[in-house]
C-alpha cells in the first residue's frame, strides 16, 4: 500500500520566526544572568530562569519541527507528528518547575530581604521587556496554528508580563529603597504564570491520551453523518490529534446498500473535510447484521 503524501505542520510554516526569537532570546539570556548576580536581585534572576527556559522550548520545539518532516516509515504509520506534542509538554513541565523555584526564594527573601542595586536592576529589565516584546510579536501569528507554537509563545509571553513587573519592582526600588518589592514582584509572575501553563500541559495530555479535540463535539459529528443520504447510524466513532491543526477519525457507519459505497465514503470524506477539518478519515461500511432466527422445536403435546 502506497504511504499517504506527508503534510506539512502547522508550526513548520513558521521555523523563520522560531529561529529569531531563539536567537534573541539566548543574547539577552546572558546579559540578564550577568546583571542579577550583580544587581543581586530575583527579579531578574527569576526572569533569567524563565528566559532560559524560552531558549530551551524554542530548541525542543524546533527539534520537533525537524523531526516531526521526517515521513512515514512502516514502523512508524503516521510519521513523527507527535514529537511536536512531546516538545510542548516537556515546555510545560519545564516552566512549572521554574515557577516552584522562583516561589520558594521569594519566600526565602521576605524573610530576609537582600540588597540590591536597583539602577542596573531596571536598565536591564527595560531590555529585557524590549526583547521579549520583540519576540512575543514574532510568534504570536503562528500561536493559533500550532500547540508546539504556542507552548514557546506563552514562554515569550509570559517572560514579557515578568520583565514589566521587574521594571516595576526597580522602579520601586530606585524611588524608596524598599527592597521586598524585587521578591514580591517574582512571586507575582510565577504566579500568573502557573495557570496558563497548566492549561498547556492539559492540551499537550489531552492530545497523548487521544481525546477527543476540545473544538469538535463527537455528538454533532455522528449527527451530520447520519443526515447523509442511505447512512442508517454510526457507532465506534473515534476522533483524536495526530498534531495541532490534523485531526483524524475512524468509524463504523451503517448503511443501507453498500453496494453505493464509493457514493457514501466520498461524501462522508468531503463532509468531514468541509466542515469539521478532519482530513484523516477511516470508515468502514456495513449493513445491519441479519435477525436472529430462533429453531424452535415441536411443541410440546
Amino acid at each position: 500500500m502506497e504511504a499517504p503524501p506527508h503534510r506539512q505542520t502547522a508550526a513548520a510554516h513558521s521555523r523563520g520566526r522560531l529561529t529569531a526569537t531563539l536567537v534573541l532570546t539566548c543574547g539577552f539570556l546572558v546579559v540578564e544572568v550577568a546583571g542579577a548576580l550583580w544587581s543581586g536581585s530575583l527579579a531578574l534572576m527569576a526572569d533569567a530562569g524563565h528566559m532560559l527556559a524560552d531558549a530551551a522550548g524554542l530548541g525542543l520545539a524546533l527539534f520537533a519541527i525537524w523531526i516531526a518532516a521526517r515521513p512515514p516509515t512502516p514502523a512508524k504509520t503516521y510519521g513523527y507528528y507527535r514529537a511536536e506534542i512531546l516538545a510542548a509538554l516537556v515546555n510545560a513541565i519545564v516552566l512549572l518547575c521554574v515557577a516552584g523555584g522562583i516561589l520558594i526564594e521569594t519566600y526565602r527573601r521576605l524573610l530576609t530581604p537582600p540588597e540590591i542595586l536597583g539602577g542596573p536592576m531596571l536598565a536591564i529589565a527595560t531590555v529585557g521587556l524590549a526583547v521579549n516584546l520583540v519576540c512575543a510579536y514574532l510568534l504570536h501569528g503562528a500561536a493559533a496554528r500550532s500547540l508546539n507554537v504556542r507552548a514557546a509563545y506563552l514562554e515569550v509571553l509570559g517572560d514579557a508580563l515578568s520583565s514589566i513587573g521587574v521594571v516595576g519592582a526597580a522602579a520601586i526600588v530606585v524611588a524608596t529603597g524598599w527592597a521586598r518589592a524585587d521578591p514580591l514582584v517574582s512571586g507575582a509572575i510565577a504566579l500568573v504564570i502557573v495557570p496558563r501553563t497548566w492549561r498547556l500541559l492539559r492540551q499537550a495530555v489531552n492530545v497523548l491520551l487521544e481525546g477527543t479535540p476540545a473544538h469538535l463535539d463527537l455528538g454533532e459529528i455522528e449527527d451530520a453523518m447520519r443526515r447523509v443520504s442511505g447512512v442508517r447510524r454510526v457507532h465506534d466513532l473515534h476522533v483524536w490529534t495526530l498534531t495541532s491543526g490534523r485531526e483524524a477519525m475512524s468509524a463504523h457507519v451503517v448503511v443501507d446498500d453498500v453496494r453505493d459505497s464509493e457514493r457514501l465514503l466520498e461524501t462522508l470524506h468531503a463532509l468531514m473535510h468541509a466542515r469539521f477539518g478532519i482530513d484523516h478519515t477511516t470508515l468502514q461500511l456495513e449493513t445491519e447484521p441479519p435477525a436472529v432466527l430462533r429453531i424452535q422445536g415441536p411443541n410440546p403435546a
